[in-house]
């Protein structure tokens, strides 16, 4: 037996796992070039702030309402009031704004990156962070700390939109949906850092410094984004294609072939084009060449979007996981995690939100490459089962009171959606449409995503309760998994491979785009 279990020691990882992690390991040192690096991050600033402001009210509640009140002096010297007296209702609100500012935001951000760039809607949305924590901070009473929420909504909203689109452009086409699960590790950074801000700072008046730290990473970020270039497949589609090569050949390093994926923009470099932009070759990285008004012209609003035959079918596609990403209950695990478990493991309830948060980080790292190797609806449907299975499995261990199988079925269903729902749905609708309608189908996608968890944030405490608490409500959850999971498998095409809309949709359906 021992040289049994020696062998089987040296037999992994296997000589074929070994290999294919070098290959990875080649690929990446190849087509992520340090620049490419650089702009990655400072773009994923933004759905980390989504994910601070989502969770910033979590640990310092009890502190921010009055219940906690310290009896020693003031840990900050300011006029301002240690807290603000609030009930559950009233507190309520001022979560549940951040998600209508996020909605407003959403719908904002699409036409505006689709007709004035995906830099200078970066710039706007970072400008907004900086503001909304401002009245956050400072806030004397409840209508300027709601008023600092819906502003800071209006940016995640905006980001959420903006960054998933930015980093698919940006992304060597091999690892798009690698790169592309950037957006949901982020967001999960944000969350745990905020939970790890909020376990050490949730006493006196300290709050309003947790709150006040995302305007200093919006600070940050504006500041960094002075050398983050404009998209270059954005101006290639606006009439810049000269402009566009010259900074996809800095992001790709000068010994990568651009051929292949200059072709797949589907944009002729004419003479006059040319002509139009030598006198921007000398632009800083930073700079944004104004759009023409023909190519202003080409964009699709998000009305014109879903009236279009062309475009409605990938807005019902990336609507159905937007809904599917909320609706089977993540946000019940991440708003509520406290109230499940406090009663299940042996630990504080802070401690327990920022457990959970790491773990949702670490999968979703962990998990990055998958959607690149089984395909983006394959990890979306496995996803989907596993939250619906663990669902099921909190049910009955919460109604039965079998703590430990509660316990796992937490952990499965964090697991689960960090391996599809969590990074694949922000991928999406930069590869079911073309450019000229991936703003205004990103924020049909991001206005579900607000619209549905406004919806988790508000009813799931109210329907826990109506059907009597003890998790039976995560029934609902898995009947919902398996209504979304059937028409997800029926109707969303598989993009991975794909070079364009065109043949995604070519290929399901035997029609051309209409032009």
């Amino acid at each position: 037996m021992p040289r049994q279990a020696s062998t089987a020691s040296k037999q992994w990882p296997s000589p074929k796992m070994a290999r294919g992690a070098e290959h990875l390991h080649q690929t990446l040192r190849r087509d992520i070039t340090p620049y490419l690096c650089y702009i990655l991050l400072v773009t994923a600033i933004g759905p980390l702030q989504f994910g601070y402001h989502l969770s910033e009210l979590n640990a310092p509640q009890d502190v921010i309402t009055c219940e906690k009140k310290s009896v020693t002096s003031s840990a900050l010297p300011t006029t301002l009031p240690q807290c603000i007296s609030m009930n559950t209702d009233q507190f309520a609100v001022v979560s549940s704004i951040f998600t209508l500012g996020g909605l407003v935001g959403a719908l904002i951000a699409g036409p505006c990156c689709t007709r004035y760039g995906r830099l200078l809607t970066m710039r706007l949305t970072t400008t907004v962070f900086v503001v909304g924590p401002i009245f956050e901070a400072l806030a004397p009473s409840i209508s300027v700390i709601s008023i600092g929420r819906f502003i800071s909504g209006i940016g995640a909203g905006s980001s959420l939109v903006v960054g998933p689109i930015y980093i698919s452009e940006v992304a060597p086409p091999k690892e798009k949906g690698l790169l592309g699960a950037l957006t949901q590790i982020m967001v999960n950074v944000g969350i745990l850092f905020t939970q790890v801000l909020g376990y050490f700072l949730s006493r006196d008046n300290m709050w309003r410094i947790i709150l006040g730290v995302a305007g200093c990473i919006g600070v940050l970020q504006l500041v960094l984004l002075f050398l983050v270039p404009e998209s270059p497949k954005w101006l290639a589609e606006h009439h810049h294609p000269q402009r566009a090569r010259e900074i996809l050949r800095k992001i790709r390093g000068r010994k990568e072939d651009l051929e292949d994926e200059v072709a797949a923009w589907n944009v002729d470099g004419t003479a006059e084009d040319i002509s139009e932009e030598e006198s921007l070759l000398s632009a800083p990285p930073g700079t944004h060449p104004e759009s023409s008004p023909k190519a202003s012209s080409e964009s699709v609003g998000i009305f014109g979007a879903i009236m279009h035959p062309s475009y409605r079918p990938a807005i019902i596609a990336v609507v159905a996981v937007m809904f599917a990403q909320q609706l089977t209950g993540i946000n019940s695990i991440i708003m509520y995690s406290v109230n499940i478990l406090s009663t299940l493991l042996p630990t504080t309830a802070a401690l327990l939100t920022v457990a959970i948060s790491a773990l949702n980080l670490l999968i979703t790292t962990l998990c990055a490459p998958l959607s690149d190797k089984i395909g983006r609806k394959t990890c979306i449907l496995l996803s989907i089962a596993g939250m619906g299975t663990s669902a099921i499995l909190l049910a009955v261990g919460m109604s039965y009171g079998v703590k430990i199988l509660a316990a796992i079925a937490t952990l499965l269903f964090v697991t689960s959606f960090a391996i599809g729902l969590g990074p694949v749905p922000f991928i999406l609708a930069n590869e079911l449409v073309g450019p000229e309608a991936v703003g205004a189908t990103q924020s049909w996608a991001l206005a579900a995503n607000w619209i549905a968890t406004f919806i988790v944030s508000q009813f799931f405490p109210i329907l826990n309760k109506a059907m009597g608490g003890q998790g039976r409500v995560y029934y609902v959850f898995a009947v919902v998994a398996v209504i979304l999971g059937t028409f997800i498998a029926w109707w969303v095409p598989e993009t991975r491979g794909k070079r364009g809309a065109d043949e995604v949709w070519g290929r399901r359906e035997g029609r051309e785009r209409v032009e």
